[in-house]
């Protein structure tokens, strides 16, 4: 008989040490007594299906970006395409943003137990790539990608690369 732990006889009553039986057929097929312990602590942090990358110290890594908070974007790809907004929130961990107006979801609310409330439907933005917009020049109408300079006082600050537009003041 073979198992995890290599081929093995078993006796008449089928006790092997760290095995037992298939309890539906009662034959020989060995299954381990226990399982490893598998917890999202293992993987980083958040559901077990979320796996972050993980720098030397366990800590998720951050993912550099080209938006920042406050930044007007036009959405450049997706159901909202040609959509202009305003960066909302800005989720490092995960590389995604959330634009004022842009992919909106909604979801049922149900009322609580006790109450009078009625059920609703609450429509929220979620989050969308950051690679999937890109920043917007309101005075100029126009999406543009973003570059970097040094002022001649030593700051250094984001501009738009299509109008010369400096975002960072």
């Amino acid at each position: 008989m073979t198992s995890f732990l290599g081929t093995q006889k078993l006796s008449l009553r089928g006790n092997l040490a760290g095995t037992r039986l298939c309890p539906h057929t009662q034959t020989s097929r060995v299954q381990p007594l226990f399982r490893l312990p598998t917890s999202a602590s293992l993987f980083g942090p958040g559901k077990k299906w979320e796996h972050y990358e993980l720098n030397k110290n366990g800590k998720p890594l951050r993912i550099p970006m080209h938006v920042r908070t406050g930044d007007t974007v036009q959405v450049i790809a997706g159901k909202d395409k040609g959509k202009v907004g305003e960066v909302t929130k800005v989720l490092t961990k995960q590389g995604k943003i959330v634009v004022e107006g842009a992919n909106i979801k909604s979801k049922t609310v149900q009322p609580k137990p006790g109450s009078e409330e009625k059920g609703q439907i609450v429509q929220t933005e979620s989050p969308i790539h950051h690679s999937n917009v890109m920043l917007y020049s309101k005075e100029k109408q126009i999406r543009s990608r973003v570059g970097h300079r040094v002022l001649d006082d030593g700051r250094k600050v984001r501009y738009l690369v299509k109008t010369g537009e400096v975002i960072d003041s």
